[in-house]
């Protein structure tokens, strides 16, 4: 029993001595608490961020001054000449031969087809080419040219009406519509279509009625701004006639000059769709007439749009063409045909992605760039 409490003993005085050498080591490893940050200097001021008095405002986005729309299209004479040269060249090489057969003429009537410009303008071009170069005798390049210019500008019929209605009546804006199917370029041919107005001096406003695309009604706005003209927009998805209604109720009361509409693109063969464009011109004729409806074409697409074209005049009485994309086609025989199957004026054109690359639709300033 002796010897029992004698090694408890010892168990006891082993375990006190381990703690005492044991734990003090393991305290010290712990990081003392960080030191307490030094005050400062006497002589140092403590910094101090003072809030503006006034907010801080942005400055407005600078106001471009567009190019002045008179001699556009002279100065796009050399673009729209190289786009179009297997037409115009290729015509003046086949008249020039120096024997004008039946397989000559089947060439020149080819050379028409393949560039849009119909059968039947076509046939009657070719036609009355032949009389005439039989009849005058006419042999040189030079007169040959200028037969063939004669006979493509009465072709582009140019006693039509191609002025751009944009003027205000009284008290009322001007309102111009801007229509056509997806992909042609329409909101940014709208964008173009506002500097060419404020280049002739007019004030604009935009409405925004391309209500489903999220991107058009600021892709248009931006537009705007470049050269000051104010967007009048609509929520996402919301009623396009409404937005429509609205713009042209503001300019009238901001008394600008014109109030120019960008409508959603929309194929025509879609019913339900071409309806609505309806009901956007129908509601913004409560204010007063729509002064020009703007049908908006790819000039790549050829006879296909044609049969756009058909469609949109039905609904909403197109009053004027737009061209785009004239400088990536050799088919610009597409003018001819649409004024011819529809009756109605090729106003603008569009010869490059540039800002000022929109110009009034001249004639005899387009065959001569087409015959290079």
């Amino acid at each position: 029993m002796v010897y029992l409490y004698l090694a408890i003993a010892v168990v006891v005085v082993a375990v006190l001595l381990v703690a005492a050498f044991v734990v003090p080591r393991r305290r010290g490893r712990i990081a003392p608490p960080p030191a307490p940050p030094a005050a400062p200097a006497l002589d140092e001021k403590p910094a101090v961020v003072e809030a503006p008095d006034t907010p801080v405002i942005a400055p407005p986005p600078t106001v471009e001054t567009p190019e002045p729309v008179a001699g556009r299209l002279v100065r796009l004479r050399a673009r729209l000449a190289r786009s179009q040269n297997s037409l115009g060249r290729g015509l003046l090489s086949v008249l020039s031969r120096d024997r004008l057969d039946d397989d000559a003429w089947d060439d020149v009537e080819e050379a028409l087809l393949t560039s849009d410009v119909g059968v039947g303008a076509t046939t009657e071009i070719v036609d009355r080419l032949r009389t005439r170069t039989k009849v005058l005798g006419t042999r040189s390049e030079g007169e040959l040219r200028a037969l063939l210019a004669e006979e493509l500008v009465t072709a582009l019929q140019p006693d039509l009406d191609r002025t751009l209605h944009s003027t205000p009546t009284g008290d009322r804006p001007a309102v111009v519509m801007v229509v056509g199917v997806n992909g042609t370029g329409k909101t940014t041919t709208c964008g173009k279509l506002a500097r060419v107005l404020v280049a002739d001096g007019r004030t604009v406003l935009l409405g925004a009625a391309d209500t489903f695309r999220a991107a058009a009604a600021d892709q248009l706005q931006t537009w705007g701004a470049r050269v000051g003209a104010e967007t009048v927009r609509g929520p996402e998805g919301g009623d396009p006639a409404s937005v429509a209604f609205d713009a042209v109720r503001e300019g009238t009361e901001r008394k600008v000059d014109t109030v120019l509409i960008d409508t959603a693109g929309r194929l025509h063969t879609k019913v339900g769709l071409m309806d609505e464009l309806g009901k956007v011109k129908r509601v913004v004729e409560k204010q007063g007439p729509v002064d020009e409806t703007l049908l908006v074409l790819d000039a790549t697409t050829g006879q296909n749009g044609l049969t756009q074209a058909r469609v949109f005049t039905e609904v909403v009485d197109v009053t004027g063409i737009v061209l785009t994309k004239l400088d990536g086609t050799a088919k610009g025989g597409i003018v001819i045909s649409v004024q011819r199957e529809l009756g109605v004026p090729v106003k603008l054109i569009g010869l490059g992605e540039g800002a000022d690359d929109l110009a009034p639709f001249d004639p005899e300033q387009f065959v001569d760039a087409l015959l290079g």
